[in-house]
């Protein structure tokens, strides 16, 4: 599976790529939310995870701006716990709460969004 990751915190970054690299997966990174739309233009993954607070544009922002119906699986994820506003159209497959207690349950449940 192609799966991009969105986020300015390299440790989270790395922690999500290392674990999905080694179970076969192609992940490509970025830090920021305008380079993460354009590589989400380029590759078409299948999977993309989006920090919600990030520079250049939020991951609710890079949500708002991939085409309906979606081609690929949105996962938000932050500590941020506030409203994000949302519409119903616009919304994630998936939001996990910063800071991971289990990366292991992430990786499963991200398959499961696939079933």
């Amino acid at each position: 599976m192609n799966i991009l990751i969105v986020d300015d915190e390299p440790l989270i970054r790395r922690s999500l790529e290392k674990l999905f690299v080694s179970r076969g997966h192609v992940v490509q990174t970025s830090d920021n939310g305008l380079d993460g739309f354009d590589k989400w233009e380029k590759m078409k993954p299948e999977l993309v995870f989006l920090d919600v607070l990030m520079p250049g544009l939020t991951g609710p922002e890079v949500l708002k701006k991939m085409p309906i119906p979606r081609l690929s699986k949105v996962i938000l994820i932050s500590a941020f716990t506030g409203d994000l506003q949302l519409d119903q159209k616009h919304q994630p497959d998936l939001f996990i709460q910063k800071p991971f207690e289990n990366i292991l349950e992430i990786y499963e449940k991200s398959l499961g969004l696939f079933k």
